[in-house]
């Protein structure tokens, strides 16, 4: 009776330890091989849908490049980053094209990336990049690479 209690024991710790890990990697979201969107900015008192009328802002991180590159709402970008465990922060922006557009998010968008110091995934799988304790801009993905 000794040994099948053991037995049970067992089993139940080793099922118990493995749901517990199948659970934190499906957890663990990265920020590389995905395109994200942003939905959500701080700072400016005009809505969301005004700042970026017709396309709105874009971040893909390059692992092998460390760059990032996408749109600010208007216009192509590429900018270096430095990631350190959290802390995230962005160089400045290189080239971009030189479309006009509607709206002024974009000076917005290039102006609120500089400040960001960290970034979160949250339990829905945004990516929430943030100044200091405040989420400043939320992604959500759009595409895989």
């Amino acid at each position: 009776m000794k040994k099948y209690t053991i037995a049970v024991v067992s089993v139940l710790a080793l099922l118990l330890t493995s749901c517990m890990a199948s659970k934190e990697a499906k957890n663990s979201v990265s920020i590389y091989d995905t395109t994200w969107e942003l939905e959500y900015i701080s700072g400016p008192r005009i809505a969301f849908e005004g700042l970026y009328p017709n396309k709105k802002p874009q971040i893909t991180f390059d692992q092998k490049e460390t760059k990032v590159y996408g749109n600010n709402g208007c216009n192509g970008y590429s900018a270096p980053y430095t990631l350190n465990g959290k802390a995230l922060t962005f160089g400045e922006p290189g080239p971009a094209t030189m479309m006009f557009c509607d709206g002024g998010g974009e000076q917005q968008f290039l102006q609120q990336i500089k400040k960001i110091t960290s970034y979160a995934i949250d339990k829905d799988g945004k990516l929430n990049l943030i100044q200091g304790d405040v989420p400043m801009m939320r992604f959500k993905k759009v595409a895989k690479q």
